[in-house]
């Protein structure tokens, strides 16, 4: 038979098992129905959403979800009356041919089939048992059947549930694959990546009985396991690095990632990784691990966009936090209770926010700041680097001694408390000479060069040891902001600065600005259109003039008023900006005339009264709100201390030039220290408020209208808490793995399964609720769920008896008799056979080319993206609004480590149904497409990864062309080539390398695309018919397969 009339019999076969009136109606009554495999599904997809738990929506007060209301008595007779056709209304009302009175109603768009109705029919003659929804109760270890199957070797307790079903159902099985598929599957679904020629040599020469156990298990201990593990589990995490909204700022939370991995390598038990990610900060004495882990609540898209309402997204976020748990843990839709009861489960607006209040007392806040960090946060510190910051503290610690000493030693006496007259005071402030103030955050723009101090050695200096010096073609600036003790404008101030200009190369334009809160005060010489920051005429731009004469120093002044700088304004950042030329900056300060008893530079009492009630800014915390929250008489002796010492070394003309040496030692010291801590990485964690808050039902599902108080509960249809003195998160996260759960071990096994099988036995892995659909084989789910929990929650062992069955290791071919009976293969009559996931396609590509770098853990990279994806969705203020992808080794490190922006996915993932991760996904969806295709066949990474496997081919596939070709194949593929597939690549080869001959210019293009560069050594034509070669078999179906 051809492929297409297999493909013609397969069509007809599905039309005629979905045809209403088919033999599947009676074949199916012919066995007693089941309420949960038969009922439930009919009731809750066609009546639930009117006679269902919401009881806000449900009409004719009747609720068909629950025995009583189901069978009671009413007006005229009850709904179902077991036993009895004629005296149950819901048969009358499904069979009427009244349209008035038919249900569903015509307006509901469902209509019962045949089949649907024969069912119904048949429970209700049965005696209409109602039974409580399968996954609600606890599971138990059912028996084990007992299977007599010459064709099914059975390996494991899961064959003989499997071979029972199959043989209740009549398809069979399927042998098991060759050694090459074993191989490549089990390598595949441990580690993400193919095995090499080499491994598979090894294995099919291998003929002890337990060889395939010994590759198994060496594939569990391979790093790379805990790395594929990961994936899936960030994909139910919402993993992100990106806050995910507004400006899409990235975020730093790659640690958790990499404790993830880790967790999985290490084989952490389940109900550990359980309770570490949901409660680790709650644990005795946590550990940095455990914090790390709390990641995972904190992965949730958050925003800092301007006119959000703070309570409005605190309510998401735990709306969020408490969707995301109940789905990843318990598998329920329990989001649908947000603003009703839910339709179709027994999941009401009181049980969600019960849930909803153990997450909603987080400390993070409602604006994340769009910054790379917000609270609460985690250092990751090394015991050796703590030690380095405990010496730069001792360093720091002794010179703050010697500042107490001096500040001790101060004398003082304010000119406001003098009596007699104070004479007008000439004061003169230098700001920069030499080096920018203490805790200067120095910047340039563009980013190179770096900035450049001259000294007199090989530049002019006006004044000290060296200046600042730029050589530019358009706009330069070197700046500073945000230093210790902000400079603050005197009455009648007048600003100075020193500069030369090179002859040789003059500049258009140069301007000095100031940074107050905001960079909006600036002075230009020369072409003021030339620097195009701020308006013109005002003190965002103030044309003082030319350019000052060049060759040769030039004193500019002007005065603070012309940039509108009142007396007493702190300026806390200076930038030396230029259009071209070459300009040397020096000596920048201020000069004025004050009168000493009024100038809060020089009286301290002038200075407390002028800044009592404000909110300074740039200034200690601690003095900050010494001003802004505590009044001069409610102030203790050793506050107001604080505020004299800060007064004496940092702001007042007469003392605070004795602390600058000081300053001058201590802040490189300052500086080195805070370069050191910034390198080491940090991460969120989750950490509560002190003061919880409190928690409502919220009306609609509105931020803003609270109705019935809740306190952290679990839903009422589960088993309750333990009882203690505490209902917290950790007394959650552990209830959640407690042997009386009906839900967490079924829902953790069944995604497993559906891992390494394509399909859960629930194949509604995101809804073991109503609306889902009932196992497959609810025993063996209720066998894997119990095994898993007694066996003390080991994954590793638990993926090593999946992969070891008999059922996993099955041929994949589907024979038309197995199409037919199964064609979803739901049954496990053969083997998984499914396109591989968007990661393991290009990992796979990477690895056989040679190009693989394999570099765990670290800050996400950015491999090769097209132009203009982020572009469109990015705020002009987003650090994530331009894609510069990177280079080297990071282009080439295995897909978990790309850089994920939500907001703009990585598309070559997303092309292959990668996730967005702006929620949780716990079963990806998966479809085949001419622009995956496309995208194999065309995308630069794909296409160099080629080039670079043809490079292989030559230098390590053999001597001849036939060699080289059969080992790349082998390499793609796992398998040997057949003669007509080797012909076919051959002559392929040969046609390329003819059409390459004639066009150099074409094969020097194919193989220089990329990074990476060819062996010079290599003849061009030849690699680039080797490359079309490569690039066929990295798209051959059979490569992207899992068989």
């Amino acid at each position: 038979m051809t492929r297409l009339e297999t493909r013609i019999v397969r069509v007809v076969l599905l039309v005629l098992l979905a045809a209403p009136g088919s033999t599947r109606a009676p074949a199916a009554a012919a066995r007693k129905v089941d309420y949960n495999r038969d009922i439930r599904p009919i009731l809750s997809d066609n009546c639930y959403a009117c006679h269902g738990p919401d009881e806000k929506k449900r009409k004719a007060k009747l609720r068909l979800d629950t025995q009583d209301s189901a069978l009671a008595n009413r007006d005229v007779k009850p709904a179902i009356t077991p036993r009895n056709l004629k005296q149950s209304g819901l048969w009358h009302r499904i069979t009427t041919k009244d349209p008035d009175d038919l249900m569903p109603p015509a307006e509901s768009h469902k209509k019962l089939s045949p089949h649907q109705i024969a069912l119904l029919k048949q429970w209700i003659e049965e005696g209409a048992t109602f039974k409580g929804h399968w996954s609600f109760t606890a599971p138990v270890m059912p028996a084990v059947p007992k299977v007599q199957s010459a064709k099914f070797k059975v390996q494991s307790p899961i064959d003989n549930f499997i071979a029972a079903k199959l043989a209740e159902k009549g398809p069979g099985n399927s042998p098991e694959a060759s050694r090459e598929i074993l191989i490549r599957r089990v390598t595949f679904d441990l580690t993400g990546f193919p095995p090499t020629p080499a491994e598979v040599d090894a294995f099919l020469a291998d003929k002890s009985p337990d060889a395939y156990e010994r590759v198994v298990d060496r594939l569990l201990k391979s790093p790379r396991y805990g790395e594929h593990m990961a994936r899936y589990w960030l994909d139910a995490a919402r993993y992100g690095d990106t806050h995910g909204l507004h400006l899409d700022n990235e975020r730093s939370i790659w640690p958790y990632r990499d404790w993830v991995v880790k967790a999985f390598n290490d084989n952490l038990p389940f109900d550990q990784f359980t309770v570490w990610q949901l409660a680790g900060d709650l644990l005795p004495n946590p550990t940095q691990e455990q914090l790390v882990a709390t990641g995972f609540n904190r992965c949730n898209v958050t925003t800092s966009e301007g006119g959000s309402i703070n309570e409005e997204f605190i309510f998401r976020y735990a709306v969020d936090r408490a969707e995301t748990t109940a789905a990843v843990w318990m598998g329920l839709t329990a989001g649908c209770a947000v603003c009703h009861d839910h339709k179709f489960d027994p999941i009401t607006s009181r049980d969600f926010y019960s849930l909803y209040s153990f997450f909603h007392s987080s400390a993070d806040p409602a604006m994340d700041g769009n910054i790379l960090l917000t609270a609460p946060i985690l250092k990751l510190t090394s015991p050796e680097q703590q030690k380095k910051l405990d010496d730069f503290d001792a360093q720091l610690g002794a010179i703050d001694q010697r500042i107490k000493a001096a500040l001790a030693k101060v004398t003082y006496t304010d000119p406001a408390s003098v009596t007699s007259a104070t004479p007008v005071k000439r004061i003169e402030a230098v700001w920069v000479d030499d080096d920018f103030p203490a805790g200067a955050k120095p910047g340039l723009n563009p980013d190179t060069p770096a900035l450049t101090w001259v000294t007199g050695k090989d530049a002019r200096v006006f004044a000290g040891n060296r200046a600042i010096q730029r050589t530019a073609t358009g706009l330069a600036q070197d700046f500073f902001n945000g230093i210790t003790a902000p400079f603050s404008v005197p009455a009648g101030g007048t600003f100075y600065v020193h500069a030369f200009l090179d002859p040789a190369n003059p500049p258009k334009a140069i301007m000095v600005q100031f940074h107050t809160t905001t960079w909006s005060h600036r002075v230009v010489w020369g072409d003021p259109d030339a620097i195009e920051y701020g308006r013109k005429g005002t003190p965002e731009k103030q044309p003082l003039g030319a350019l000052p004469k060049s060759g040769e120093w030039v004193r500019l002044e002007f005065p603070a008023s012309k940039l509108s700088l009142a007396a007493g304004t702190k300026i806390d950042g200076v930038a030396f900006t230029q259009f071209g030329g070459t300009v040397t900056w020096d000596k920048l300060g201020v000069v004025a005339e004050t009168d000493p008893r009024k100038d809060p530079t020089e009286s301290l009492a002038v200075w407390l009264k002028e800044n009592q009630g404000k909110a300074l800014n740039n200034v200690p915390d601690d003095v900050k709100r010494l001003f802004r929250s505590v009044k001069p008489e409610d102030r203790k002796p050793a506050e107001n201390q604080r505020l004299r010492d800060y007064y004496f070394e940092f702001v007042c003309n007469a003392t605070k030039p004795a602390f600058a040496t000081l300053h001058k030692e201590k802040d490189p010291v300052a500086k080195a220290r805070e370069e050191f801590d910034k390198a080491i990485p940090a991460t969120f964690i989750w950490k509560d408020l002190e003061k919880p808050r409190e928690s409502f039902i919220m009306v609609r599902g509105q931020y803003n209208k609270p109705g019935e108080r809740v306190v952290p509960n679990t839903p009422a249809f589960l088993p309750p808490l333990p009882k203690a003195d505490t209902t917290n998160r950790l007394a959650f996260a552990r209830w959640l793995v407690s042997p009386e759960h009906p839900l967490t071990a079924r829902v953790t096994v069944n995604r497993v399964w559906q891992q390494f099988f394509g399909t859960g036995l629930v194949k509604t892995a995101n809804d073991f609720g109503a609306q889902g659909m009932p196992p497959s084989h609810p025993e063996l789910l209720d066998w894997l769920a119990v095994t898993f929990r007694e066996q003390s929650w080991d994954t590793k062992r638990f993926v090593k008896m999946l992969v070891m069955s008999a059922t996993y290791r099955q041929d994949s071919k589907a024979t038309p008799k197995l199409l037919a009976a199964d064609p979803e293969n739901l049954l496990y009559g053969r083997g998984p056979r499914f396109r591989l996931d968007a990661e393991v396609i290009r990992d796979t590509a990477l690895y056989v080319s040679g190009l693989l770098v394999p570099t765990m853990g670290g800050k996400g990279v950015r491999p090769y993206q097209p132009d203009n994806i982020w572009e469109p969705v990015a705020y002009s203020g987003s650090n994530t609004k331009t894609y510069k992808r990177d280079t080297g080794d990071a282009l080439y490190r295995r897909s978990l480590y790309t850089f994920y922006k939500r907001t703009a996915p990585p598309p070559a993932m997303t092309t292959f149904d990668a996730p967005s991760r702006e929620q949780f996904c716990v079963r990806r969806e998966r479809s085949n497409t001419p622009l995956q295709a496309l995208n194999l066949l065309n995308d630069i990474q794909y296409v160099e990864a080629a080039r670079a496997f043809g490079q292989r081919m030559m230098k390590e596939g053999g001597a001849t062309t036939g060699d080289r070709i059969a080992w790349a194949f082998r390499f793609a593929t796992s398998r040997a080539p057949t003669k007509a597939e080797l012909a076919v690549l051959y002559d392929t080869f040969f046609g390329q390398l003819a059409s390459y001959k004639a066009s150099p210019d074409a094969a020097k293009k194919l193989i220089t695309f990329g990074d990476s560069k060819p062996d010079e050594a290599l003849d061009p034509a030849e690699l680039a018919a080797y490359t079309l070669v490569a690039n066929m078999l990295l798209n051959l179906d059979e490569a992207v397969t899992k068989n």
